[in-house]
């Protein structure tokens, strides 16, 4: 599997993560490259609760396997909203994914600031829904006073990973992004 080192030679960072079937392969990845991650589920754009609770539940399910410390940031929905005001009608990969992105990646950024942890990277980068260009776009314009580790997870053999740790964990796998108006554009 891909051999990765974070920016600046972190031994230890914060992984943004999305849901548990995009964070397995990266988790294994971290994890064998000698990376120690401290999980944040901060994903205030998922709706209803109910489907943020099942998503959650899966990632804590998955962060206990492997052992790995899991925050779970604060749900805020009409934080979101507000984020988004006005870009409901946009397509994915439009602007309303941008504000998305960099909402809850400003909320990784602070909480990483707050426990000292000098690298943000996130889950994000590994869907293949999601532009990595804007992905990483949004990390680098909110993450001012650490570093944004702008991964391409998809390559060296994690998206085939990712693939085969969904099947072994049974995950939940969801089939859009958590948003209301994702699901609306997109059933």
């Amino acid at each position: 599997m891909l051999k990765v080192e974070a920016p600046g030679g972190a031994r230890e960072i914060l992984l943004h993560a999305c849901c548990a079937p995009c964070s397995g392969a990266i988790l294994e990845c971290l994890r064998d490259s000698g990376i120690a991650p401290v999980v944040f589920f901060s994903n205030s754009n998922i709706y209803p609760r109910a489907e943020y609770d099942l998503r959650l539940g899966e990632m804590r399910r998955y962060a206990e396997t492997m052992g790995v410390e899991l925050v779970e940031d604060e749900y805020d929905h009409e934080a979101w909203l507000e984020a988004v005001r006005g870009l409901e009608r946009e397509p994915e990969r439009g602007a309303r994914c941008a504000a998305c992105f960099r909402f809850r990646l400003a909320r990784a950024a602070r909480y990483a600031a707050s426990r000292g942890l000098p690298v943000v990277a996130t889950t994000l980068a590994s869907s293949r829904w999601k532009d990595l260009d804007q992905v990483n776009e949004a990390g680098e314009s909110v993450c001012d006073n650490i570093l944004f580790w702008s991964q391409n997870w998809r390559k060296g053999g994690l998206q085939e990973r990712r693939n085969e740790v969904l099947r072994e964990q049974g995950f939940y796998n969801q089939t859009w992004c958590g948003c209301e108006f994702s699901k609306q554009i997109n059933p």
